[in-house]
């Protein structure tokens, strides 16, 4: 396990929109220092992802020094979105669980509607201490999250994409692949480890930080969407579903907790401490 490092890192500001790969990155408690702390909501404060809205995938939103992001997407104008100022709470939904988040200024909100076709609005969760905890079957005391879909942080090994890249490769659909990592979102990718090694993470540092492993991910329709065309296709669920069921979920990558913060940086050793 000592050959184990971290390949690439990823911060994604907007919620199922594009982000960026830094070379090093704060942990916080509730992930990666300014990873999806913003979503977009339709009409009634519902979430919108990229489950309902694929053309998330081609925009993207830039990390600012603020906290504020930058967004940028085809035919569209570039903007440039502040925190908002504190003020009223704005109860949003993800996943039929309500969470109080605050509403950018009415300039983001014109942008993501012109985009999308649709009315929408862009939130901003801003106190991620207290706001959301993490699922309590899976959680310690005080454990909280951003908006991603459930937990602070995603781990995927590289050597887990070759191999199920080889088994999409012996079934029906072998002309979508080879995929990519970046259908699978995660924030921290290892090279180094044997495929699958992931699983069996129960606690690893990386860098200065330490991080306790929740569980498996369970992968959605998200994973078949080209997130450089925003097209669907069959893969990776169709191969994941034959060789990679847990249960009812179909999973590639494993979910983190920081238990130990720090910062991470591409190149770091991670070691398997349990």
């Amino acid at each position: 396990m000592s050959n184990l490092y971290v390949q690439a890192l990823h911060v994604h500001p907007v919620k199922s929109v594009a982000g960026t790969a830094p070379d090093a990155v704060t942990v916080e408690p509730w992930g990666l220092s300014g990873d999806r702390r913003w979503a977009v909501v339709d009409a009634e404060g519902t979430v919108i992802t990229q489950r309902q809205q694929a053309r998330l995938a081609l925009a993207t939103a830039r990390p600012l020094g603020s906290g504020g992001v930058a967004l940028s997407a085809p035919g569209m104008a570039d903007l440039l979105v502040d925190v908002p100022e504190p003020g009223p709470l704005e109860p949003v939904v993800l996943f039929g669980k309500k969470i109080e988040t605050v509403v950018a200024a009415r300039a983001a909100a014109d942008w993501f509607s012109a985009y999308l076709g649709v009315p929408a609005r862009l939130v901003h969760m801003d106190d991620p201490a207290v706001r959301r905890p993490v699922d309590p079957q899976y959680a310690l005391p005080g454990e909280t999250v951003s908006l991603a879909d459930g937990y602070p942080l995603l781990i995927t090994t590289l050597a887990s994409l070759d191999a199920l890249n080889s088994l999409i490769a012996q079934g029906e659909h072998a002309d979508e692949g080879p995929l990519p990592m970046n259908r699978f979102r995660p924030n921290v990718v290892v090279a180094g480890a044997e495929a699958w090694a992931e699983d069996g993470w129960q606690r690893i540092a990386i860098g200065d930080a330490v991080f306790r492993g929740a569980r498996e991910c369970g992968r959605c329709i998200v994973t078949t969407t080209d997130q450089a065309t925003a097209q669907r296709g069959k893969e990776p669920l169709k191969t994941l579903g034959r060789h990679r069921r847990i249960g009812k979920s179909l999973v590639f990558g494993r979910q983190l907790v920081p238990v130990r913060l720090g910062t991470v940086r591409v190149g770091d050793e991670v070691r398997v401490l349990q």
